[in-house]
């Protein structure tokens, strides 16, 4: 017989009251750090992309384009889709997109930029969650572009239907390097409605990224994600401990989960050698479902986009660790 004066500490009220407690813990320690990081991501963004509008106002991306448009050749694509890649390589995978939609380009094109676009895009954001995230910024930039080149290649090799190209017939010397494309205040107020949109979005996914993230280690769920993924991790050459992050770039990408990944780096969740070999997988491959989509729903065919990006990080992902170990006679140390 319970003394009415004590409630059953196995009773649905205390067991609430636990649940909320934990929830509370959850956004002390989610929304501070989420709040900072989502200040840091809006500053890189926001310089970089105005540098980007000014570059493109100008005229001199497209003089960028061209200048690089011959070797191009080598990856199965006309010269037109230098602006495309360049675009996406700096800004992000929907500049590219808006530029390749304007081309007449096959599935088989459509498909190798989408490939190398994906491998290589973003560069000076993502480029700076992963140096935070404990990877230099050279190495990071140098294995995505050398990546990205690659996948073009290899690609343009093996995919059936590869093409012949006729000599370019325009020189360099015929596009001006400086010539204003257009009134500034309309474009001006067009990247500031974009930036404002990209920004309110940024907010809401990096806020209950990191949410999600700190309520699945209050309520003990993580180990059972890891021991889930562990098995095709282990294919990738990837450490165990990665499996959340894996999770989170593939989903949301490097920008929206920077803040997930900089906590669980900062708080000693993995090593510096997970972190390398992790930032080296998602670096190439990393937000395989909308930036994936986009291709697809174009024209490209996702699935060499997908494999081909996964075949380069498992090659490089294994190929650090074996570095590693002769080095340092085992996978521990730095890049």
């Amino acid at each position: 017989m319970h003394n009415g004066d004590s409630p059953c500490t196995t009773g649905t009220v205390p067991i609430a009251h636990f649940m909320e407690g934990k929830f509370k813990l959850v956004l002390q320690k989610a929304v501070p750090r989420a709040l900072k990081t989502i200040w840091w991501i809006f500053r890189i963004t926001a310089i970089v992309s105005f540098v980007m509008f000014l570059l493109k106002y100008t005229g001199i991306l497209v003089w960028i384009a061209a200048a690089v448009s011959p070797v191009f050749h080598l990856f199965g694509l006309p010269g037109d889709t230098a602006l495309a890649y360049v675009s996406g390589y700096f800004i992000n995978v929907y500049s590219c997109v808006a530029v390749v939609s304007t081309l007449d380009l096959t599935a088989r094109e459509l498909t190798i930029i989408g490939a190398m676009t994906l491998a290589a895009h973003a560069i000076p954001l993502e480029t700076a969650v992963q140096h935070k995230t404990g990877t230099p910024s050279a190495y990071t930039v140098i294995v995505r572009t050398l990546g990205s080149l690659a996948l073009g290649v290899v690609m343009n090799m093996l995919l059936p239907g590869k093409p012949v190209f006729d000599a370019d017939t325009v020189s360099l010397s015929q596009i001006p390097f400086f010539q204003i494309q257009g009134e500034f205040m309309p474009q001006f107020m067009d990247w500031l409605i974009r930036l404002g949109k990209l920004t309110a979005w940024m907010i809401v996914l990096i806020m209950l990224l990191n949410v999600i993230q700190r309520a699945l280690y209050e309520y003990g769920l993580m180990a059972h994600i890891s021991r889930f993924f562990s098995p095709l991790l282990y294919i990738f050459g990837l450490p165990k401990e990665t499996s959340f992050l894996w999770i989170v770039a593939n989903v949301a990408g490097l920008s929206y989960g920077s803040a997930a990944m900089i906590d669980e780096i900062e708080r000693g969740g993995i090593s510096v050698r997970s972190s390398n070999l992790l930032n080296t997988h998602i670096g190439i491959s990393h937000s395989n479902l909308e930036d994936l989509m986009l291709f697809a729903a174009i024209g490209g065919t996702w699935y060499w986009i997908l494999l081909f990006r996964w075949g380069l990080v498992t090659l490089l992902v294994w190929g650090l660790r074996l570095y590693y170990r002769i080095i340092y006679g085992k996978e521990e140390g730095t890049l």
